[in-house]
């Protein structure tokens, strides 16, 4: 791909990934009635270069709290950056938008979701590499089917146009990627897709994975409110409370101890607030705990152990 190709779409993806922040923020926030999506515009300090718009909500009807981010930043490659992210160039770009929803209701899911494209540059500024990545994945509390049926078959769905072979693929790489490793490789959730460095080798080449990027992030709202409308009256108390902080636990740990995202932006100086956005408001750590056999919290616990085809299962998702 010729350096003019990948300096002049850098604007387009910037665009896109603006507009699919506001796109999904008015979902959430007409979905939820009440609470609103609060603004923070910041930029990078000391000489370094970019920023970005975070935007929170919390305390909604629905969602307990939400977190939909974008960043356009860029700078010098770093010791640390090389010796991290083995990067052998001289200067980056990085553009992307990160979101995490934790739901009130204990029967509505957890939703995480990231888009990103990443240049790299040599001494003279010209483009020598860049790459793709993101993904989506659900991380429900209760378990029902129809719903992680649901979600999966919409990624997959959109994956499909660009190649049957990409979403069992991108499947079992969030599969692999979102597991607690210390926690006898136990998954946070029940996946979704999940992919890295995704090269353009030409112009063309460019142009298609950037229409897989749009068709994934496209597809987000379409694969997670029908579910939130579903679920968010359930009746729950105490019990689901608990087990969904229990469950809050697992995805902290995940976060704080297995993310390259999270551990790269905290030891490189990154904003802080902007990173640990992700966190739950409230999670749970009980000693040794593990759910009783035949319950419904054993069943989400027995998902989250072993992966499940859940595209290639049928079921109506009716709200």
């Amino acid at each position: 791909m010729s350096n003019a190709a990948g300096t002049a779409f850098k604007d387009r993806w910037v665009e896109f990934i603006h507009h699919l922040q506001d796109t999904i923020c008015k979902g959430l926030e007409d979905l939820d009635g009440r609470s609103k999506f609060q603004e923070d515009k910041w930029e990078r300090l000391d000489g370094k270069g970019g920023g970005g718009k975070t935007r929170v909500m919390k305390d909604g009807n629905v969602f307990e709290k939400g977190g939909v981010n974008t960043s356009v930043v860029y700078g010098e490659v770093t010791d640390q950056m090389r010796r991290q992210l083995q990067l052998d160039a001289a200067s980056w770009f990085a553009c992307g938008l990160s979101l995490v929803i934790h739901p009130r209701n204990p029967y509505v899911p957890t939703t995480h979701a990231n888009w990103r494209y990443f240049e790299l540059y040599d001494e003279q500024g010209n483009l020598k590499d860049s790459w793709f990545g993101g993904g989506a994945d659900l991380t429900p509390y209760y378990l029902f089917e129809e719903d992680a049926i649901h979600f999966h078959q919409t990624l997959k769905e959109a994956s499909d146009p660009f190649g049957l072979d990409l979403y069992p693929k991108y499947k079992q790489q969030c599969d692999e990627y979102f597991t607690n490793t210390h926690r006898n490789n136990e998954m946070r959730g029940i996946g979704g897709v999940f992919y890295e460095h995704l090269r353009p080798a030409s112009e063309a080449h460019l142009e298609e994975l950037f229409r897989f990027q749009q068709a994934n992030g496209n597809c987000l709202l379409e694969a997670y409110l029908p579910i939130v409308a579903k679920r968010q009256d359930h009746p729950y108390g105490e019990r689901e409370i608990n087990w969904q902080e229990l469950r809050r636990g697992r995805y902290v740990e995940f976060n704080l101890i297995h993310d390259r995202g999270t551990i790269f932006g905290l030891k490189t100086n990154g904003r802080t607030e902007s990173i640990l956005m992700s966190l739950p408001p409230r999670a749970r750590w009980e000693y040794d705990y593990k759910p009783e056999e035949g319950t419904p919290e054993y069943e989400l616990w027995q998902a989250c152990l072993h992966p499940r085809d859940w595209a290639g299962q049928k079921a109506s998702l009716k709200v």
